[in-house]
């Protein structure tokens, strides 16, 4: 497994990891109506946050098996710089259990403990909340993200202290 940072060569392969990833992993805990109104906002790789020298890639055998980083503001909120944020962090469903979210999380937690940043929050997915926890993240509460000003789509906010 090979972690890199993401370039915007990489926006293709990475909307189309983060869409087939998001379709097979968030189906158990998400009604089909809402996840796939979700997906296709969600599935999207945002340009400025791939390019943003703070997003990662993991290859395997040369493809693109996972994808994430972090930003020093909120999502959607680049004024809030309370705290710094996990931003979309995913896994190919063919490379679970193989460590791709682990070595994306040591590199994100690395890069912003170098960035002086003390603690993190992420937006969990439910489908997410035991991964985040493994890594050190406390649950806060659940919350409903509004996706693309249409879409009320339920997660848990989580905290982690470097």
């Amino acid at each position: 497994m090979k972690v890199g940072i993401a370039t915007g060569q990489d926006l293709t392969e990475i909307s189309v990891m983060f869409e087939r990833s998001y379709s097979v992993l968030l189906a158990p805990d998400y009604e089909g109506d809402l996840l796939r109104t979700a997906l296709p906002i969600m599935g999207r790789a945002r340009p400025a946050l791939v390019t943003s020298g703070r997003f990662f890639t993991v290859r395997h055998a040369g493809k693109l098996v996972g994808a994430g980083g972090w930003s020093p503001h909120a999502p959607g909120n680049p004024l809030d710089r309370t705290n710094a944020h996990v931003r979309h962090v995913a896994t190919d469903p063919s490379a679970l259990r193989m460590g791709v979210g682990s070595a994306l999380m040591k590199a994100i937690f690395a890069q912003a403990r170098a960035s002086d940043v003390a603690q993190l929050m992420a937006l969990s997915t439910r489908t997410a909340v035991p991964f985040y926890a493994h890594h050190g993240f406390r649950r806060l509460r659940d919350i409903t993200v509004p996706l693309g000003g249409r879409v009320a789509f339920p997660c848990v906010e989580m905290l982690r202290v470097l």
